[in-house]
């Protein structure tokens, strides 16, 4: 009988167990923790978004794998988990994003975007029938003039953060983030503090072409990615460029 209402417990998205937990929530949470790494920082000058690619086969088109995506011309989104479910995510940020220019005129406030994607995530949480997105993202840009990072979590929880990783190995890189974060450091030490803080998880160091890292910055408003020739030139000064592991 115990076993029964274990499986119960374990089964409906939409059933406490005794001690007040829902099992698939957690085990979403799970999915995003086997996922690959994104990394979020926040610096004076702007927003730094960082995701590891991770390539199953030398045949596969490497800019087929989305895992830094374009919101608005001011905000960005990195994820991990389930990239499928942070496809669907991303479509009602960027509607979310685009009702708010037409109806007022004016850029999506940052944390008014989390809070719409947090409110859409909860709902599939006590709702029969459906399954929590086994994903989380990091969601950061600029609003009025300051930058800002969020992070969405598979419970529907938003939490703002100076610097925050999600996905595989993401002890390791918030170790090193509150070891060497610091709130005056520009975005150039932003860029270079997160591709150090991937390496911490990464055995074989970074390969310029696996990683996706993307900016948001103070005075343009302006989400852009970097080059891997950018990034290789960051690695490269950091020695932390898988060929020189």
């Amino acid at each position: 009988m115990q076993d029964n209402q274990q499986q119960a417990y374990d089964r409906g998205i939409t059933i406490f167990s005794p001690d007040g937990r829902l099992y698939q929530v957690e085990y979403a949470r799970e999915a995003v923790s086997r996922g690959s790494a994104s990394v979020g920082v926040r610096t004076e000058d702007g927003v730094v978004l960082a995701a590891d690619r991770q390539i199953r086969s030398p045949l596969i088109e490497r800019e087929s794998i989305e895992k830094l995506h374009k919101i608005d011309d001011h905000v960005g989104v990195a994820s991990a988990g389930h990239v499928a479910d942070a496809r669907k995510l991303v479509d009602v940020a960027r509607q979310e994003a685009q009702i708010n220019r037409l109806r007022y005129d004016e850029p999506v406030g940052v944390e008014t975007l989390t809070k719409s994607i947090t409110d859409h995530v909860q709902q599939y949480t006590q709702t029969g029938g459906a399954r929590p997105f086994g994903v989380a993202l990091l969601v950061g840009g600029i609003e009025d003039g300051e930058p800002r990072l969020f992070e969405t979590d598979p419970s529907g929880t938003p939490y703002e953060w100076q610097a925050t990783a999600v996905g595989g190995g993401r002890d390791d890189i918030m170790g090193h983030l509150e070891e060497e974060y610091s709130p005056e450091m520009d975005l150039q030490g932003g860029i270079g503090l997160t591709l150090e803080a991937m390496a911490e998880a990464s055995e074989d160091g970074l390969n310029p072409e696996g990683v996706h890292v993307a900016t948001v910055d103070v005075e343009t408003e302006q989400f852009s990615t970097l080059s891997s020739e950018e990034v290789a030139t960051h690695l490269d000064e950091r020695g932390i460029d898988s060929e020189d592991q």
